[in-house]
């Protein structure tokens, strides 16, 4: 073939290729993105709208079906799902798969917000979400403490926050599990009714105030009051010198009525690690980031973080998917050194230089084989790594093939060249053959439709980048390497001693079963059709599924509790499921999420 006379008659062009390709290879391996699930794409926004004390058919009748007639409108629509509860309606529009993500987005809040003037003027929010791949948290953090107060846990929380939002590869740094800073007014009604203060002038003046802490409770007597702020008070005391009235010329400050303190609002979110209590840190990692150099850049700063902390607050890092990722990794690493290790055995019939010939096959092919796949936009994640570890049983094929036939010319008295050339013209076609037979059937899983086929996609690339880069090597590299380091002068006409072995093995073993194959054809086939229709009676045995089973050393309890289930409650079931998972020495950690 001109392509393998062209790599070896212009071997110092071959060469330079050959170093610069191993070079790029190293340097993408390093550098490409890294994470553990592929990014997906789809096209699904959820519309999250709050009416707080509006009734489930109230909210049906004034903003579920408003707009759900807006967006049914829609092109490209695939469905729309809705879920409505007390002052809470969720529209989960979801366009078929195809649809621009970035487009169909901008045109759903053009909907919503056109529709806005027709729904009740006081809805507290109305949001389109957007959903990105890289949302999904890689660490989660725990600060655990039995005895320190809120306030403490949450200046540490939000110290540790504010440090690994400097880390460039990092975003949404959020905070789990702490009820949000609230100012408490409880009134002294005693003290009102001889100042003659209506309670609605100790309202209206908070409201009308601007402020800029987070708003709270006005609590008198058995009720009590939510107070919305937007302005610029910066302290309690600040709050506490508000004027609410004036009488007889003496104006009457907030203080004077009423205790104003700072608090917590009423817990609605539950953390505990381990059963105790905690509260959690969680950070997500920008798209297109490498997660195992972003574990080098935060591992110090929650290292040095957690030993700057007081003796009662313990740091607990129990969730790195990095670890994950640099798991599957080094089991590549692993599979790759035991199939080094195989070929060498393999092909010790052809001699020790065939058999490093065709190991250089392996880690050459593979090299060319990443930088494609990132040439093409695709990551190292655990379903491209499980393409890269099946390619590397295929990888070698073509290139034994093409030394073996080299050695044969060799044996039969032709020089390194020119056993080289014939060789590799006599099989060049059966090479690209085999490669596209393989290719073929990798490609009905590329095709995959929809979600299932953009998740799954990076393994059949992996597997066909691998391969073509493996025919490319046998026809090129391969020829190159063979007619500077093979021998051209064999001792014995049939191979060397381990080849003389192979060859009586195979007379003795395999070449009597094929004689008898051949005699009598039928009964080989009718065996053969046994063997297929029996092996399907396997499949209700084994099981099937698109996906199988996670590897992760990790589990999800959901508890769902009776509805108007009260926190206390769901609380109390989730501790005996703790006291469960605690008695099981292989349990490592459970975050409690109530």
């Amino acid at each position: 073939m001109k392509i393998s006379d062209y790599a070896v008659k212009n071997y110092q062009f071959t060469l330079v290729i050959f170093l610069m390709v191993i070079a790029l290879g190293v340097t993408t391996i390093l550098n490409m993105p890294r994470s553990e699930d592929p990014e997906l794409h789809a096209p699904q926004f959820p519309i999250v709208v709050v009416y707080p004390g509006t009734s489930p058919k109230d909210m049906e009748e004034l903003i579920a079906e408003p707009l759900e007639r807006e967006i049914s409108e829609l092109e490209d629509l695939k469905r729309i799902n809705t879920t409505i509860s007390d002052g809470v309606v969720v529209i989960f529009v979801e366009y078929t798969y195809e649809s621009d993500v970035d487009e169909k987005y901008s045109e759903l809040v053009r909907e919503v917000n056109a529709l806005r003037s027709e729904l009740p003027a006081n809805i507290a929010s109305l949001e389109v979400r957007k959903f990105t791949p890289s949302d999904v948290n890689i660490i989660q953090i725990a600060l655990v403490s039995e005895s320190a107060s809120r306030e403490v846990l949450k200046k540490y929380a939000e110290n540790l926050q504010d440090q690994l939002e400097q880390i460039k590869q990092l975003k949404k740094v959020d905070i789990h599990g702490l009820p949000d800073p609230v100012v408490r007014v409880d009134l002294r009604l005693d003290k009102m009714a001889q100042a003659r203060i209506p309670l609605d002038a100790v309202v209206g003046s908070l409201q009308s105030e601007i402020a800029n802490i987070p708003g709270g409770n006005l609590n008198a007597g058995t009720k009590s009051f939510n107070i919305k702020t937007s302005g610029n008070y910066r302290t309690t005391n600040e709050v506490r010198q508000t004027i609410v009235y004036s009488a007889n010329g003496r104006n009457i400050t907030l203080g004077d009525i009423a205790d104003v303190y700072s608090s917590f609002e009423d817990e609605a979110h539950i953390t505990r690690l381990n059963g105790y209590r905690s509260v959690f840190i969680t950070a997500a990692q920008k798209s297109g980031e490498n997660i195992t150099k972003t574990q080098k850049v935060y591992t110090p700063v929650i290292e040095k973080f957690k030993s700057s902390l007081p003796a009662n607050i313990d740091l607990v890092h129990h969730f790195d998917q990095a670890n994950n990722v640099n798991k599957r990794l080094g089991g590549l690493g692993v599979d790759f050194a035991i199939a080094i290790l195989l070929v060498a055995i393999t092909l010790l019939p052809l001699g020790q230089r065939a058999a490093i010939i065709v190991m250089i096959s392996i880690p050459l092919s593979l090299a060319i084989g990443i930088v494609l796949m990132n040439a093409m936009g695709y990551s190292l994640n655990q379903l491209s790594i499980v393409g890269l570890v099946v390619a590397l049983g295929l990888l070698v094929d073509d290139s034994i093939v093409v030394v073996e036939n080299i050695e044969r010319w060799l044996r039969e008295g032709h020089s390194r060249l020119e056993a080289t050339l014939k060789a590799t013209q006599q099989i060049g076609i059966a090479v690209i053959g085999c490669t596209a037979t393989l290719i073929i059937a990798f490609l009905p899983l590329v095709f995959l439709p929809e979600g299932a086929g953009e998740f799954i996609r990076s393994l059949p690339m992996g597997v066909i980048t691998s391969v073509l880069a493996s025919m490319v090597v046998s026809l090129t590299i391969i020829p190159f390497l063979s007619s500077r380091l093979l021998k051209e002068t064999h001792g014995h006409p049939d191979g060397n001693l381990f080849m003389r072995g192979l060859k009586k093995l195979i007379h003795g073993s395999y070449a009597r079963l094929l004689d008898k194959a051949l005699d009598k054809p039928w009964w080989t086939v009718g065996v053969a059709v046994l063997i297929s229709v029996g092996s399907r009676q396997l499949f209700p045995v084994i099981g099937v599924s698109l996906f199988p089973a996670s590897e992760k050393p990790q589990f999800l309890v959901e508890i769902t509790t009776p509805l108007q289930s009260n926190l206390d409650y769901t609380d109390s079931v989730t501790r005996q499921v703790e006291t469960e998972l605690a008695q099981r020495e292989e349990v490592q950690y459970y975050a409690t999420n109530v």
